[in-house]
C-alpha cells in the first residue's frame, strides 16, 4: 500500500488498449489497404492476406513503441501513449500504402518497410499477457528467438514474468552471448512472488550475465530490491559507463539502498533520465541520491516522487539539481520539502532554460514557497509547458505571482493547481489570464473551495477558446443551479468540462463561521483586484 500517495485524485487509465480495441484497429487498417482510395488508386491495393499481415505488424510495432513510452510514465493516465500509438500506426500505414502490394503488375517485388521490420526485430518483449512464474523448461521455449544466429535484438523486456533460479540460468547463457549487442534491458517486476533468497539469486545471475554490456537504458523497477537487491546487481551496475537511462521505481530504496546505488554506479556523466518514484528513501537516502545527481551534468529528466523526502533531503536534492541546467522534466511530487525546501529549490532553478515540465505537488510549499518558485520560473524557463503545484496549501494571496508566471509562459499548455485553497478570489484572477493565453489547454482547479461565482468566470474564459481541451473544477462548492449553468455553457463541447460528481453544493470550509456576510466581503475584494490584461 502506497501511504505517500493518498492525496492523488482518481484518474481513468487510457493505456493499455484492450485486445478488442487492438483487433478493431487491425481490421480498420486492413480495410484501408484493400479498398479504393487516393493512395491505392496511385500505388495499388493489397490482397486481403497481405493487407492483414501488414496491419498486424504495424499494430504490433506501434503498440511496442507506445508501451515503451508508457513504461517510463507509469502513473500517467496513458493519454500520451495513446496519441503516440495512433501516430505510429498512421505513419507506418502510410509507408505501406505508398509501397503498394509486394508483387506489382509487372512482376516486380516491393521491398518491405525498413522501419517496420527493423523495429519489430530489434525488440524482444515477453511482458504481454498475464503475470506468470517461469521455470527452466518454459524459459528454454520462451527465449528461443534470442538464440537464433544473426538476430538483431537490441532491447529485451522480461517484465511481468517471474524468473526462478532455473529459468535465470537458462537466460544467463543466452544473455552472455547477446550482451555485446544489447542497448536496452528491462528487468522490471521479474522476480515477483519469489522468496527473498531465491530472488537475490536470480538477480545475481542476471547481473553476472550482463556484466560488461554497454547499455544505454536499464530498468530495474518493481523488484523490492532494498540494499540487498541493489548489491545483487552490483556487477552489472559497476560495469556501466555510458548509461543514459536508469529506472529504480517502487524498489524499496531505503537510506542504505540509496547509498549502495551511489556507490555502485561509477559513471553517470551521460545519464539523461533518472527515476526513483515511490521509494522509502527519506532525508538520508536523498543525500546519497543527491550525490548521484551531482555527477550527472547531462540529466534531462529527474523523478524523485513519493520518496518520503523532508526538508533536509529536499535542500540537498535542490542543491544538486542546480548544476543540471539541461533539465527538461522535474518531478518531485508527494514529498515534504516544506517552505525551506521550496526556497532552496527556487534558488536552484534560476539557470534552467530548457525546463518543459515541472511537477511539485504535495510538497507542503504553502504560499511563500510557491511564490518563490513561480517568481524564478517566470524568468528562467521560457519553454515551460506543464506546471503542477497541487496540494500545497496555496491561498489566493499567492495567485498574483502565479498569474504573472503564467502570463510570461507563452508555451504553457497545462496548469495544475488542484487541492489548494484558492477560492473564488483566486479562480477569478486566473480566469482573466486564461482569456488571453493562446497555448493554455488544460486547467485543473479541483477541490479549491470554489463556488459558482468563480466557476462561472473560469467556464466563460475557457469555453470561447477553440482549442481548449479540459477544465477540472470537480470537488468544489458549486450550487446545483450553478452545475446546471455549467452544463449549459459547455453544451456544445461537453468533453471540455470534467466530471462534477464530487462537487458539494452545501460545502463549507473551516472559516465559514467566522465569515458571516462573506458574499459582501468577496464583492469588496473583487473591486480591488489588480490583474493586468
Amino acid at each position: 500500500m502506497d501511504l505517500n500517495s493518498q492525496h492523488r485524485p482518481f484518474s481513468i487509465k487510457l493505456w493499455p488498449p484492450s485486445q478488442n480495441t487492438r483487433q478493431t484497429l487491425v481490421e480498420r487498417m486492413t480495410n484501408n489497404l484493400t479498398t479504393k482510395s487516393i493512395f491505392t488508386q496511385k500505388y495499388g491495393t493489397l490482397d486481403k492476406e497481405e493487407a492483414e499481415d501488414n496491419a498486424k505488424r504495424i499494430e504490433d510495432v506501434a503498440f511496442a513503441t507506445a508501451n515503451l513510452f508508457y513504461e517510463k510514465e507509469p502513473d500517467g493516465d496513458g493519454g500520451s501513449a495513446v496519441q503516440l500509438y495512433a501516430k505510429e500506426c498512421s505513419k507506418l500505414l502510410l509507408e505501406v500504402l505508398k509501397r503498394g502490394p509486394s508483387k506489382k503488375d509487372n512482376g516486380e517485388v516491393a521491398a518491405t518497410s525498413d522501419n517496420i521490420t527493423a523495429l519489430h526485430e530489434s525488440i524482444f518483449d515477453i511482458s504481454k499477457g498475464q503475470r506468470a512464474f517461469i521455470e527452466a523448461d518454459e524459459a528454454q521455449e520462451l527465449l528461443k528467438p534470442l538464440k537464433e544466429p544473426g538476430n538483431s535484438f537490441t532491447k529485451i523486456c522480461f517484465s511481468n514474468r517471474s524468473f526462478g533460479p532455473g529459468a535465470a540460468l537458462v537466460a544467463q547463457t543466452i544473455l552472455v552471448s547477446l550482451k555485446d549487442q544489447l542497448k536496452e534491458v528491462d528487468l522490471s517486476d521479474f522476480v515477483a512472488g519469489r522468496p527473498e533468497a531465491e530472488a537475490l539469486d536470480v538477480m545475481s545471475i542476471f547481473s553476472t550475465a550482463l556484466e560488461g554490456s554497454a547499455l544505454k537504458s536499464l530498468n530495474l523497477s518493481d523488484n523490492a530490491l532494498g540494499e540487498k537487491g541493489v548489491r545483487a546487481f552490483g556487477a552489472l551496475l559497476k560495469s556501466q559507463n555510458i548509461l543514459e537511462e536508469l529506472y529504480l521505481m517502487n524498489d524499496g530504496i531505503s537510506e542504505e539502498a540509496a547509498r549502495a546505488v551511489s556507490e555502485l554506479i561509477p559513471s553517470t556523466e551521460k545519464l539523461k533520465v533518472l527515476h526513483f518514484h515511490n521509494n522509502m528513501t527519506g532525508d538520508e537516502g536523498a543525500l546519497a541520491i543527491a550525490e548521484v545527481v551531482k555527477r550527472s551534468p547531462s540529466l534531462e529528466d529527474f523523478r524523485c516522487s513519493s520518496t518520503r523526502v523532508g526538508t533536509e533531503g529536499g535542500i540537498a536534492l535542490s542543491g544538486a539539481l542546480g548544476d543540471c541546467t539541461g533539465l527538461k522534466k522535474l518531478d518531485l511530487r508527494d514529498n515534504m520539502f516544506g517552505l525551506e525546501g521550496g526556497l532552496s529549490l527556487s534558488k536552484a532553478l534560476t539557470k534552467h532554460a530548457e525546463l518543459r515540465e515541472i511537477y511539485l505537488s504535495y510538497l507542503n510549499l504553502e504560499d511563500d514557497g510557491t511564490i518563490a518558485i513561480v517568481n524564478v520560473l517566470k524568468e528562467s524557463a521560457p519553454h515551460l509547458e506543464v506546471l503542477d503545484l497541487s496540494g500545497n496549501d496555496i491561498t489566493a494571496d499567492a495567485v498574483p505571482e502565479i498569474v504573472a508566471c503564467v502570463e510570461a509562459k507563452q508555451f504553457l499548455a497545462k496548469l495544475i493547481l488542484g487541492e489548494n485553497e484558492l477560492r473564488d478570489e483566486g479562480a477569478i484572477q486566473l480566469s482573466k489570464v486564461v482569456e488571453g493565453h493562446t497555448q493554455l489547454k488544460e486547467i485543473d482547479l479541483n477541490s479549491n473551495q470554489i463556488s459558482w461565482a468563480g466557476a462561472q468566470k473560469l467556464a466563460l474564459a475557457v469555453v470561447q477558446k477553440g482549442d481548449f481541451k479540459f477544465l477540472n473544477i470537480n470537488g468544489n462548492f458549486i450550487s446545483n443551479e450553478g452545475i446546471d449553468e455549467l452544463t449549459n455553457i459547455f453544451k456544445n463541447s461537453p468533453n471540455r468540462l470534467g466530471p462534477l460528481d464530487d462537487n458539494d453544493p452545501d460545502g463549507k470550509d473551516d472559516d465559514d463561521d467566522e465569515e458571516a456576510g462573506s458574499e459582501d466581503e468577496l464583492e469588496s475584494k473583487m473591486k480591488n483586484l489588480a490583474v493586468d490584461d
